[in-house]
């Protein structure tokens, strides 16, 4: 039998209010069978392969990773049997570890490339704009047309990942109708943000009037999952520009994620305010129904209740396992090289969670793995050539696929959640993150010519 897990009650939720958490470890059977279903829908996602589907002028192309997502995520969410709760935590938990093994990774095609990045600077920071404000210019006047109230305030002012939920509850109080409008638009990007950021990609690909490098900076929309999403359909269409496309995502998702904090508290947030009572003076917004507020508190406290976590040594070795076994699938080869990598990365993710917590978490730990990942790799570094020889053994996209299948086994709870939030963040979620995606890489096909990379 499994031993019982020991609980922790200093676990917060990201609005700051405490909550229990249970411990999960490789003694807890239900660990082992988040193992097992994530190695084999990882598996069939990866031999499956990708999918290209024609739409007139354009196509669409569905890589592993989406049918990882899609499956894991049926698993988890449907209504004869879900996945159990605690279990769905836990593959959260993972998730978290996982997106860190991805931004290491990915910092290995920074260093070699840094000779570009510097080429590319001013392009760069330019096209953040397209990021940062993006889902000013469509999205907000949509969700003030569908009558979305002010929670269109807290769900447009940017694609709304971790730290917009500070932001708004400081400005705004985490009761507040703009704070409910943060939870929706993150959990609907939780949900279905890399598939659609990744068929938008294709879509605007198959086009074929960007420049792959400026595809890749409009992949930094400052979400690590939606960002590999991405790069990973302009990979796939440009497989010789592979590390200048992953160098220039990878830079520019870091760079959204650290000046979205201070754009998104000094500009972004107050222009959302200043447009939506704006725009609302035309179109008269509806107050919110209190029991609309109820249901939105009842559910997010049932899911606060008592979280599951699964311990930093036992993520890694999960997640190193799935990676490697999908990694032979997608090279159809083993190497010793394989192992290495997985073992470099894994004491790059740790070291980068204790720096971070060295600093009380002002420094998060994926800037913390980028940045020691990318110096690592880059010239002056004694380790480089090492290093970026035995990672090419490891396919970036089989990374995405075990990362995407993990966070699609911890779907189906938030599943409630999106049905309480109501219809109207479906169109104003699409429209935010391809507003994003669009908008900067318009922005930076102009600042490329400009500047003549």
């Amino acid at each position: 039998m499994p031993s019982e897990p020991s609980v922790d009650t200093s676990a917060a939720d990201p609005a700051g209010s405490k909550a229990g958490t249970v411990v999960m470890t490789l003694r807890d059977r239900k660990l082992w069978a988040i193992l097992g279903l994530t190695l084999v829908i990882a598996s069939i996602a990866q031999a499956i392969g990708p999918l290209v589907i024609p739409i007139g002028v354009a196509s669409v192309t569905l890589l592993p990773m989406i049918w990882g997502l899609l499956m894991s995520g049926f698993i988890s969410g449907q209504p004869w049997r879900p996945l159990a709760l605690d279990m769905q935590e836990a593959a959260t938990s993972i998730m978290g570890v996982a997106v860190l093994f991805l931004g290491a990774r990915l910092s290995f095609e920074i260093g070699p490339n840094v000779g570009l990045l510097l080429d590319a600077g001013p392009a760069l920071l330019l096209q953040e704009v397209g990021h940062l404000l993006g889902t000013l210019v469509l999205a907000l006047p949509l969700a003030v047309l569908l009558r979305m109230g002010p929670a269109t305030v807290g769900a447009t002012f940017s694609i709304d990942r971790e730290g917009s939920f500070a932001m708004v509850s400081e400005r705004y109080g985490a009761d507040s109708p703009q704070y409910r409008g943060v939870l929706s638009m993150y959990v609907f990007g939780t949900i279905f943000g890399a598939i659609i950021v990744s068929l938008i990609a294709s879509l605007t690909i198959s086009l074929d009037i960007f420049d792959p490098l400026a595809l890749a900076m409009g992949a930094g929309v400052g979400s690590g999952s939606m960002m590999a999403a991405a790069a990973s359909v302009i990979v796939a269409a440009y497989p010789e520009m592979q590390q200048q496309v992953l160098a220039l995502s990878a830079a520019s998702n870091l760079i959204t994620s650290v000046l979205g904090l201070y754009v998104g508290v000094w500009v972004a947030l107050p222009l959302a305010d200043r447009m939506y009572r704006s725009l609302s003076k035309r179109w008269k917004q509806p107050e919110e129904k209190r029991g609309d507020a109820a249901a939105m508190k009842s559910a997010v406290s049932s899911l606060l209740e008592m979280k599951t976590t699964v311990p930093l040594a036992t993520s890694l070795v999960v997640f190193s396992v799935t990676g490697l076994v999908v990694a032979v699938i997608a090279k159809k080869s083993f190497s010793f090289d394989m192992v290495l990598t997985f073992v470099v990365l894994s004491l790059l993710v740790a070291l980068s969670i204790a720096l971070s917590k060295l600093t009380r978490h002002k420094v998060p730990a994926i800037v913390t793995a980028m940045t020691l990942g990318a110096l690592a790799t880059t010239p002056i570094s004694p380790f480089a050539g090492w290093l970026t020889h035995i990672a090419e053994s490891v396919p970036f996209l089989s990374i995405i696929t075990g990362m995407l299948t993990i966070a699609g086994l911890g779907i189906g709870k938030d599943l409630p959640l999106l049905k309480g939030i109501g219809w109207r963040i479906i169109p104003t979620g699409i429209v935010a993150i391809a507003a994003s995606f669009i908008l900067a890489t318009v922005i930076a096909e102009f600042a490329l010519g400009a500047w003549g990379v």
